[in-house]
């Protein structure tokens, strides 16, 4: 007992030492399997890897740290999620048509969290270094959490609004949802580092610095204190993603210069892809928040175009360049939004969500935001519809749209020089026609044809036939193609789409609130003081 009082206590670790046994003091050598059978994947893209310990986490997190850290957050976010659910929070944002915004982002965004948490937990069983291994391990772990917070948090509007409950089922089916699925399809069945520049750094640092920044104030901004508060709580794990996606690219580059143009093919075709999948937040942007805190041109321009201009001012000393299409990015953002929503309005019969025409006061907004696009190529074209509506003829698309075989959007864009022609691309490849978007889209494809080929593309499977559940008879008299088709998708024809004024959205809204659903013409400035968040209000009423 005398000798154990008299025990000397244990040094105290530094951090640097607490750090290495919790993360590279977990690795091991192999001693009866090859390390390259292990590790199948790593060597067959043609990446050089000559010291994985070179291999910086910048954020220098363990395990132990990264689960408190993480407990934490969650304790936080969980507390404001049950009192926005017990308070009605629902009921609070600035209008009814925000929640067309969350629709979107159940079925289309959330589903991508999940799949980029698929996507990190095979990084963490095929990179050889312990490092990149801990560190998408952590990752895996992260996204995993934003698409359990997502889901718990909409829950509560999937209760009350149509549209929202189905999303895993559509997510495999909607026509339109293709387009974010593909994306993370192509990385997926990519090799391990094209995977990882093309989900930390284009989805990572392009996207989500978007999603998570701008329009999660935008949320806010509606009253929405459930949406922002997990897109806040998440958004410490996006800054640790997007600097791994930086210290990837960095690593590789110094690693051999024979790194350096799979790199830069890599950023080349990997932002484009992101840069396409934004198009959907874009629209969400402008036309979908009621009280907007930003243009769609102007977050490109400083999310894009000053953070991602100081970011390749950085790797030129690496001889990286620019992403080849970005000028095309730029020439195109006056326009993108504007565009998609033409294509969903026009196609609202074949959407999950409800659609409407800009009121008087929003297009004055556009035409102050949009100065040298929206009132030469888009306000004529609303007024048209407008009056169509009017008259009783409202103007809807009886067909489908052309879809891009690689990025899977509708041929819908125009040529960024020239807003008043469709941007078409067609290559032949093994005797046949394949129809893309954008030079964009072509580079992708014509470099690797053999991986676009084969691409589901929902609407030519619709038109085939492939689309329709069990049973159903498309030689019956009364067989509605379109109808079937939407069934199949698990949307709800005249319930989950169409026009948002008369939908059951609009009319509970009504009921539940005794608010108008809709913003009406000139009526917008004071209905939304009337809706305002309540700390809004009381500020207005104090002063």
């Amino acid at each position: 007992m005398a000798a154990e009082g008299n025990a000397k206590p244990a040094k105290k670790l530094s951090l640097k030492e607490n750090y290495a046994l919790l993360t590279r003091g977990l690795g091991w050598e192999p001693s009866y399997e090859k390390q390259e059978e292990i590790f199948r994947n790593v060597s067959f893209e043609g990446v050089k890897i000559h010291d994985w310990d070179k291999w910086e986490d910048p954020f220098r997190l363990t395990m132990d740290a990264y689960w408190k850290y993480q407990g934490e957050k969650e304790r936080k976010l969980y507390a404001i999620v049950d009192a926005f659910q017990q308070n009605n929070g629902q009921f609070n944002v600035t209008d009814a048509r925000y929640i067309a915004a969350l629709k979107v982002f159940i079925n289309g965004i959330t589903e991508l969290e999940y799949l980029s948490h698929r996507g990190f937990n095979m990084l963490a069983r095929e990179f050889p270094g312990v490092g990149p291994r801990i560190a998408a391990q952590m990752q895996s772990l992260d996204e995993l959490r934003h698409a359990t917070t997502q889901i718990h948090t909409i829950s509560q509007y999937a209760k009350y609004f149509t549209g929202m409950n189905e999303f895993p089922y559509q997510f495999d089916r909607v026509w339109y949802l293709s387009i974010p699925k593909s994306f993370f399809e192509d990385a997926v069945t990519s090799g391990p580092f094209e995977f990882i520049v093309a989900i930390s750094f284009a989805f990572e640092y392009v996207l989500t610095n978007l999603a998570f920044m701008p329009w999660m104030s935008g949320a806010a901004f509606n009253g929405d204190m459930a949406t922002v508060s997990f897109g806040f709580s998440a958004q410490s794990d996006e800054a640790r993603h997007m600097t791994l996606g930086i210290e990837v690219i960095k690593f590789l580059l110094e690693q051999d210069p024979a790194n350096v143009p799979l790199v830069q093919k890599w950023i080349d075709k990997w932002f484009w892809r992101g840069y396409r999948l934004l198009s959907l937040l874009a629209t969400m942007m402008d036309y979908m928040l009621p009280k907007r805190v930003m243009a769609w041109n102007e977050a490109w321009e400083i999310y894009y175009e000053q953070n991602g201009g100081a970011l390749f001012a950085d790797l030129a000393r690496y001889g990286i360049k620019p992403p080849k299409r970005a000028p095309e990015t730029i020439a195109e953002k006056g326009h993108v939004a504007h565009q998609m929503w033409s294509v969903f309005y026009a196609n609202r019969d074949a959407v999950g969500f409800q659609m409407w025409l800009p009121s008087e006061e929003e297009m004055a907004w556009m035409s102050e935001k949009y100065p040298d696009t929206f009132d030469q190529y888009y306000r004529p074209r609303y007024e048209y519809w407008k009056a169509q509506e009017a008259a009783g003829t409202p103007f809807k698309n009886t067909t489908l749209p052309q879809l891009c075989q690689v990025c899977q959007w509708p041929c819908l864009f125009t040529e960024a020089g020239d807003p008043t022609t469709l941007s078409l691309r067609e290559t032949e490849y093994q005797g046949q026609t394949f129809h893309m978007c954008s030079d964009g889209c072509k580079d992708i494809f014509d470099d690797t044809p053999e991986k676009y080929v084969h691409a589901w593309l929902p609407v030519h499977q619709i038109y085939q036939g492939n689309c329709f559940l069990p049973g159903v008879d498309p030689t019956a008299p009364d067989f509605n193609p379109m109808y079937e088709a939407l069934r199949y998708m698990g949307i709800k024809p005249g319930v989950d789409n169409g026009d948002f004024k008369g939908s059951a959205d609009a009319t509970n809204w009504e009921k539940w609130t005794s608010r108008p659903a809709n913003i009406h013409e000139g009526a917008y400035t004071d209905a939304v003081r009337d809706t305002a968040s309540p700390a809004d209000t009381a500020a207005r009423k104090a002063g």
